[in-house]
């Protein structure tokens, strides 16, 4: 089966002034379950939509903030998103996305929105830096997706479960050489399969894809680690910077988390685009659980993860 492309995976079309439409496709799942990430760029695109249309008088058209709580599991196929208008500002707005399945309230989120573009105040060189370093950038992106030989970088070809991590598939993910800085710390460069561009709306997307950091983890003298499945409680997003109108072909992650105890885990990730510059940074609530969990059979109506 062909998978649609990420802009029509996560292409949203208003109903009327504050309620909107997605769909699912089963392409874009892991197991059965939409991917988290999917999940939060359809409500970048949602904001996105809105303050273009319902609140164009506003002009702020970028999401500089983002909070989402997976109450339930989605599903694949239609969803709903209705809009409830919180706070509107002269400098920055806020909006409540409600997603809905079948009468059930599964996704819920506040997007703040400002204009990036005509920013202006106080900036600050902090001296902040990744630690410890990540390899050298690429030396040449388009040789590294058809020879494969960069010094640093070498393609992920064996995406663990990929039967139930369809979604993996959607992407290209590259990972260090010589193997990852340090356990527990996932650095990856990342484009999308079908060749589309990054855009602001696909940062929901990236910050949430990665490999396992629990397979990084895992003691090595055990066998590996079993099917398991990692359903977002919260993700949070600060966007720091607008990609360019055509999107980028690259981005960079590093991924890493500080605690994780009693089958739940933190995660911070830092996405950075070919300059080395922030484009977003990312923190996620994490529930660590068998597989099992993800296909099991749905109860009627408070579907629950």
């Amino acid at each position: 089966m062909i998978a649609p492309s990420f802009a029509v995976a996560t292409a949203v079309r208003a109903v009327d002034s504050h309620t909107y439409e997605a769909n699912f496709d089963s392409q874009w799942c892991v197991g059965s379950v939409p991917h988290g990430g999917v999940v939060t760029s359809v409500f970048l695109r949602v904001a996105a939509t809105h303050f273009r249309t319902t609140l164009a008088a506003q002009n702020q058209p970028h999401t500089i903030s983002l909070h989402v709580e997976f109450l339930r599991r989605t599903q694949e196929g239609a969803a709903t998103l209705a809009v409830r208008h919180v706070k509107l500002g002269r400098q920055t707005s806020t909006i409540h996305l409600s997603l809905l399945q079948e009468g059930r309230e599964e996704v819920v989120g506040y997007l703040t929105h400002s204009n990036l573009d005509a920013e202006d105040g106080l900036s600050l060189t902090t001296r902040w830096a990744l630690q410890p370093l990540p390899p050298p950038p690429p030396t040449n992106f388009a040789a590294l997706l058809t020879r494969n030989d960069d010094p640093s970088w070498i393609e992920q070809t064996d995406k663990p479960f990929p039967k139930f991590r369809k979604v993996s598939h959607r992407v290209r993910t590259f990972l260090p050489r010589e193997g990852h800085v340090m356990p527990g710390v996932i650095d990856q460069w990342l484009r999308l399969d079908s060749g589309e561009h990054f855009t602001n709306e696909s940062i929901g997307f990236v910050s949430d894809n990665f490999p396992s950091v629990v397979d990084s983890l895992w003691p090595q003298q055990k066998e590996k680690a079993p099917p398991l499945w990692y359903p977002t409680v919260a993700l949070n997003l600060d966007i720091k910077k607008t990609l360019p109108p055509g999107g980028v072909e690259w981005l960079f992650l590093r991924v890493r988390p500080k605690c994780i105890n009693n089958g739940r885990m933190d995660l911070e990730v830092v996405v950075f685009d070919a300059a080395g510059e922030i484009v977003a940074l990312s923190q996620h609530v994490v529930l660590i659980v068998g597989a099992e969990r993800n296909m099991a059979a749905r109860r009627s109506g408070q579907t629950k993860i």
